[in-house]
């Protein structure tokens, strides 16, 4: 969808075995353009001060920032190691501030900005089974308004998203009966969202200049009922 608005897209990830990113890139020559793919871990500090390098060495401007990445971390509170604690908030809440203090810079330069960040509904209420993903997402809703109130003086505003149960491989590791659950009795509309659910909030929440500091949830009903 950015890429349809006439945005330059660059894309971190680890590696291309999904093919998402041969999709990405032959949307891109489609619209005319390129998109810069850079192998990099947002999990390790040199990466994420790398991909931003990469991205404004290619444009000479970086106007958007997206932090998307994201992984199930299973395991309650009695049996997560403290590994995979620091590495789910190494992927999820320090990546984020790292990636903010590379990019802010050039906005700030630039007179303007947006930064959009990924939560998940998961971190809105109690999160069964996976605490340190549970905990790292929560995180990601207090730092967009926290870093929104300090960088309002420089045009540049911060928005997030929490969705909820979206069709995409990060749900592969349900069953289908836990899946089903979801459908009948835990979401109120009784369907899973679609990733263009999500894209088209964030594409509004990066056009609309007077929004920041907000977290917007996309979760079909499922984190506002009761029963």
């Amino acid at each position: 969808m950015l890429i349809a608005r006439g945005a330059h897209v660059a894309v971190a990830a680890r590696n291309r075995r999904n093919g998402s990113l041969e999709a990405l890139e032959a949307f891109a020559a489609a619209h005319g353009d390129e998109a810069l793919y850079i192998e990099a871990d947002i999990g390790n500090a040199q990466d994420c001060s790398r991909t931003v390098a990469e991205t404004y060495a290619r444009w000479g401007r970086l106007d958007i920032l997206v932090h998307a990445a994201g992984a199930p971390v299973p395991g309650g509170f009695f049996d997560v190691t403290e590994e995979t604690w620091t590495q789910a908030f190494d992927v999820h809440v320090h990546a984020v501030l790292r990636l903010a203090r590379a990019a802010v810079p050039h906005m700030i330069k630039q007179g303007e900005g947006a930064i959009l960040l990924i939560a998940s509904a998961a971190g809105l209420r109690g999160c069964l089974g996976a605490v340190a993903y549970g905990v790292a997402k929560g995180a990601i809703p207090q730092f967009t308004r926290t870093l929104a109130r300090e960088l309002s003086d420089y045009n540049i505003r911060v928005n997030c998203v929490s969705p909820g149960v979206i069709r995409t491989p990060f749900q592969d590791f349900l069953t289908p009966e836990q899946k089903e659950n979801n459908i009948k009795n835990r979401i109120p509309l009784h369907r899973e969202g679609k990733p263009e659910d999500v894209a088209r909030v964030i594409l509004e929440l990066i056009e609309n200049d007077f929004i920041t500091g907000e977290n917007l949830v996309i979760d079909g009903g499922m984190t506002m009922r009761i029963v």
